[in-house]
């Protein structure tokens, strides 16, 4: 029985505390509060110290018999399925009588013989209501469950009649929308038909009252019945086209025949002029002649006694107003001449900036057309294609250049530089001078060789022991005020699989430390380190910890780190070790002297005026405060209101915090905070930029998730036949799906890595999704479309996401330390490998001699001269030590009695099954086989 508390052994024998204490200092056990424990002998102590005293009470008293009194509470279910429940209590007495022993032993034997009954009975009952509950909770699940599917049944049906309903009612707006398209595109080529014919009318009947000569009336018909001739021609063109169902008439077509028809039109004016010339007056001027050859109502004098033609009288603002249907007698160029509109001369070439994709929608206006005449375009070329369609670089440049514009292929890179540029003219305007700024340095080391112990000593804080595990989970940072100056510190995680951390917390800081503790030396993680130091460039500080043990070796520190080219300067390099305690502070102020010293050589200049520039360190979803990113500030000032751009996030910083949770207005050079505001969780290590223009912002934002998204459906490739057959051939069929959630962001792609990592030719460890915050319920149904187990790092599920993990019996993990995720995993990975088989060789018989049975046939006479020989084991022959014959014993005796086994120097008989030609000589090898697991 497992140890209990005090307070614990008085609940259950209902006796108060004080007076449970005193009788067990009574007993002599030394138990003084209500928490200590109490061992299974020390209850023992305690009842034979009970028994005693109260035996003796009785004796010296007397008494022969003693009534017992007890209570006994218990529970009844009523209202059906257990919905209510009823407490009953059952009060009973119990007279005992003092008698002889042997008969008090019988009753005592019986009565717990009679307990031991009834507590099986109430078992029994009890597992029987069990059942009855859970079949009637299995039938009410399986009721709803239909019930539930009923209805779905019944929405979704709905649905699809409403979804059906809205085609049809689209379908036949669609239909009368462009019905009556076509009828007004009908009705204006119609009336553009009856001005046309009218203007005909009226220049025949004047060509014939003015033409005196019959071979200028001939030309001139001819002249009108080839203008006729194209304008018909072009007028069925466009009906034509109208007919087939084109969105848009021809413009260019009809534009073309009616410039050929006036052009037609003038020459044969032209010709009648020539022809039949009006006589004129000699003191008067002629008359100002209009387009159709008629003299024009209005005009004025210009230089030379000539009048000037103006293209309407409304251009000036002034003249008579015209009588009521005269624009029924005008020309068509007299008409259109009324507006003012000059029709272009030359056509307008464009120069288009077309990206790496683009739609026909966007091409067409860039290009300033309609995306109907793209379309069309694009269908004599042989390309059909749809206005939202997404067309390529080179697609996009022929079409351009084929409508007559100048195309510009440009790549995002481009875009990219450009949106950059005009975030960082700011900087440029202005000329600020730079300022000293304090350090950035980022402690790295191997696990558990105290580095945030040594920080908790610089802030005097206590941050190691709240991490889970005894390890960083993700990097920390902070800034200290120091009587030296401001320190910024950043704690990068010791553990094999955040090397993405650590390679991250050397590229943004100036000056890395590098503790190693003195009684375990330089470690896997702490040549990593060197290595990620030396290839940001970044001057490294050994910091040796743990001088305050007993076995401390400082030189042998020296010795490993010399390996790999980390020279001590006492030994003549350029590397400082500090020892140092995390423990009790030896060494700290010279670590810290040793930091300003650094950071003054290397002169770390900033400038603190205008908008801040940095890095993301690490991004978190919180549920009431939304995406949290710590970025580090590198140069100016990040203030509460600016555009914030990380990666492909951006945002209007709404509030900024400091490392303690403090809200603080702005942050300057050096100095880590936390921003709310942006769109989502940025990753971890992006590129931060602050600027007042919200539209480049957005715009830098936009296409570097269009470039990532991009990038991730390049790496995706199809799947091949060949490549599922070759995974059937060899069994490569095994897939565990993991769905991870953490807290932080740099998290979340540790973990993801390791894992993936794990994955064999055998079993293949796939990470189908996951992110930052906590476990909702789109990812719960994510798990159970893909079949993935759910890891929760640091993060819980909450109340719908939990509902369905139960229904589908997902499996879910909460998780606090990495290694431990890593376990389990690998654990739950193996399992899926197929085992191992294994052969032992478990006993040698040499053939003596061969004897022929006519039951069995030959049987080999046999001295096991190793180990032992089993007849439900395979056998081999062996014959100068070459195996020829690999098979089963059809029998095994020991004289005329069959047996299981023989041991070493014990002859036997011994026939083989399926084989007759085993010689003296020859050696009978008993092996067996074994599986055995085989883990990653």
């Amino acid at each position: 029985m497992a140890e209990v508390t005090v307070k614990q052994l008085a609940a259950t024998v209902g006796t108060p505390v004080d007076k449970l204490l005193e009788q067990l200092k009574e007993a002599g056990l030394d138990k003084s509060t209500a928490d200590d424990t109490i061992a299974d002998a020390e209850k023992i102590q305690l009842l034979t110290f009970l028994r005693q005293s109260h035996g003796a009470e009785k004796k010296a008293a007397g008494a022969s018999k003693i009534t017992l009194r007890r209570k006994k509470h218990s529970e009844l279910k009523a209202g059906g399925s257990g919905r209510k429940t009823v407490t009953v209590e059952t009060r009973g007495k119990r007279t005992y009588v003092k008698r002889d022993d042997e008969a008090r032993e019988e009753r005592i034997r019986q009565a717990e013989a009679r307990k031991k009954q009834a507590e099986k009975d109430a078992q029994t009952r009890e597992i029987d209501e069990k059942k009855k509950q859970l079949e009637d909770i299995e039938k009410a699940q399986e009721q709803a469950r239909l019930a539930a599917e009923k209805a779905a049944q019944e929405a979704l049906k709905e649905a699809e009649d409403a979804v059906e309903q809205e085609r049809r009612e689209a379908e036949q707006q669609k239909l009368a929308e462009e019905q009556a398209k076509l009828a007004a595109e009908q009705a204006k080529l119609e009336a553009e038909k009856a001005a046309a014919e009218e203007v005909r009318r009226q220049a025949e009947e004047e060509e014939q009252a003015r033409l005196a000569e019959e071979k200028a009336r001939e030309e001139a018909s001819a002249a009108e019945a080839a203008a006729q001739a194209a304008m018909e021609e072009a007028q069925r063109m466009a009906l034509a086209e109208l007919a087939a169902g084109v969105e848009e008439v021809g413009q260019k077509q009809q534009a073309a025949a009616k410039a050929a028809a006036d052009a037609e039109l003038r020459r044969q004016q032209e010709a009648r002029l020539r022809a039949n010339p009006a006589p004129a007056p000699s003191n008067a001027p002629p008359p100002p002649m209009g387009d159709s050859g008629k003299p024009s109502r209005g005009g004025r004098r210009g230089k030379g006694g000539r009048r000037e033609l103006h293209v309407s009288s409304h251009s000036r603002g002034g003249g008579r107003r015209e009588k009521r249907g005269s624009s029924r007698r005008e020309t068509a160029r007299q008409i259109d001449a009324k507006h003012g509109f000059a029709k272009p001369t030359a056509p307008v070439v464009r120069d288009v900036d077309i990206p790496e994709t683009i739609t026909v929608a966007e091409l067409a206006n860039r290009m300033a057309v309609k995306a109907g005449e793209v379309i069309k375009t694009m269908m004599g070329m042989g390309v059909m294609a749809t206005i939202n369609q997404v067309l390529d670089q080179d697609t996009a440049v022929l079409v351009c250049e084929e409508m007559g514009h100048r195309a510009n292929a440009s790549s995002a890179d481009d875009l990219e530089l450009e949106l950059r540029a005009r975030l960082q003219a700011v900087l440029e305007e202005s000329e600020v001078e730079l300022e000293t700024r304090p350090p950035v340095v980022t402690v790295m080391g191997h696990v558990d060789h105290g580095k945030t112990s040594l920080l908790d000593y610089i802030r005097t804080t206590r941050v190691a022991a709240g991490e889970a595990g005894g390890i960083t989970q993700h990097i920390g940072a902070y800034h200290v005020e120091h009587d030296k100056g401001t320190i910024t510190f950043l704690d990068t995680p010791g553990h094999a699989a955040f090397t993405a951390m650590r390679a991250r917390g050397a590229e943004a800081t100036d000056i890395v430390v590098l503790v190693v503790a003195a009684d375990d030396g330089a470690m896997p993680q702490t040549i990593e380190a060197v290595q990620h130091s030396r290839a940001a460039g970044v001057p490294i500080i050994v910091a040796v910890n743990k001088m305050d043990k007993e076995d401390a070796d400082p030189e042998r520190v020296k010795n490993d780190l010399s390996k790999h080219e980390v020279i001590p300067e006492d030994w003549g390099g350029d590397t400082m070790f500090v020892p140092v305690s995390a423990l009790t502070g030896q060494g700290v102020d010279e670590l810290l002297d040793a930091l300003v010293l650094q950071a003054e050589i290397l002169e770390l200049t900033a400038t603190a005026e205008g908008p801040a520039k940095g890095i993301v360190i690490e991004a978190t979803l919180d549920k009431g405060r939304g995406p949290v990113a710590t970025v580090l500030v590198q140069g100016g000032t990040l203030k509460r209101g600016d555009i914030l751009v990380c990666g492909k996030e951006f945002g209007r910083v709404r509030a900024i915090f400091n490392e303690n949770g403090e809200q603080v207005t702005e942050a300057g050079p050096s100095i880590p905070v936390q921003v709310l505001g942006l769109s989502s969780t940025p990753n971890a290590g992006d590129e931060m930029l602050a600027t007042t223009d919200e539209r480049s912002a957005r715009e830098l934002a936009d296409l570097r998730d269009q470039k990532s998204r991009d990038a991730r459906l390049a790496d995706r490739k199809p799947a091949k036949l060949e490549d599922v057959f070759s995974q059937i051939k060899s069994g490569d069929s095994n897939t565990l799906n993991l769905l991870v959630k953490t807290d932080v962001q740099g998290s979340f792609e540790a973990l993801r890595d390791s894992l993936e990592k794990l994955s064999t030719d055998e079993v293949t460890i796939r990470v189908v999704g996951g992110g930052v915050g906590g476990i909702n319920e789109s990812d719960a149904q994510l798990a159970s479309a893909s079949n993935a187990i759910m890891i929760g790092f640091n993060v819980r599920a909450d109340n719908s996401a939990r509902r369905i993990l139960a229904e589908q019996d997902i499996e879910l993990h909460y998780e606090s330390v990495i290694y431990e995720v890593i376990d389990r995993v690998k654990a739950s990975a193996s399992g899926m490998l197929a085992p191992e088989i294994r052969e032992n060789i478990i006993g040698l018989a040499e053939v003596k001699d061969v004897f022929r049975s006519p039951k069995f046939g030959d049987i080999a006479g046999c001295m096991v001269v190793d180990g032992v020989v089993r007849k439900s084991e395979p056998i081999r022959v062996l014959r100068d030590n070459i195996v020829i014959y690999e098979g089963e014993l059809e029998s095994l005796r020991r004289f005329k009695d069959d047996v299981s086994e023989v041991r070493m120097g014990t002859e036997c008989g011994i026939g083989v099954r399926n084989y007759n030609d085993v010689q003296p000589g020859d050696q009978i090898e008993v092996f067996e086989r074994k599986e055995v697991a085989r883990s990653l």
